[in-house]
């Protein structure tokens, strides 16, 4: 499994906007400028979070975006669920089910990775990530 463009640029994106948003939208052209994404990009990623129920978006002059929940209830896994669809290691459909050798590894191998990476990014909210980014950014550096 390798997460693609989109959802690595769609979690950074959403970080951003949860830590710029101080209770007003947050224009895509503001976090394509930080985040060093194309505009045009960040309005395909944020029309698919829009669709899932992650942002909502605001038209006109003091439009944008902000979060359609609280952090606390914004997973890393639903964000990536809904711009990369299936996170399995796999692809169910080549499969061979027949093969007693694929079940095997199916079950062992395949299956355990998937679900430590869903506990992973289920158990992983965008307000721990906002925490975590806040705290690692907190350091000080000090020159003599």
């Amino acid at each position: 499994m390798k997460i693609s463009t989109k959802g690595r640029y769609g979690l950074r994106a959403i970080i951003d906007l949860a830590l710029n948003s101080n209770g007003e939208h947050v224009s895509l052209v503001n976090i394509a400028e930080r985040q060093d994404i194309s505009k045009n990009y960040l309005e395909q990623v944020f029309s698919t979070l829009r669709k899932a129920d992650i942002v909502k978006s605001v038209k006109g002059a003091q439009g944008g975006y902000e979060l359609a929940k609280d952090p606390s209830e914004i997973t890393a896994g639903e964000i990536l669920r809904a711009l990369e669809g299936s996170l399995s290691v796999v692809n169910p459909s080549n499969e061979n089910e027949s093969n007693t050798i694929e079940k095997c590894i199916k079950k062992n191998v395949w299956n355990k990775i998937d679900e430590s990476v869903n506990t992973v990014i289920d158990n992983t909210t965008l307000e721990d990530l906002i925490n975590e980014y806040k705290k690692d950014s907190d350091v000080i550096m000090y020159y003599i």
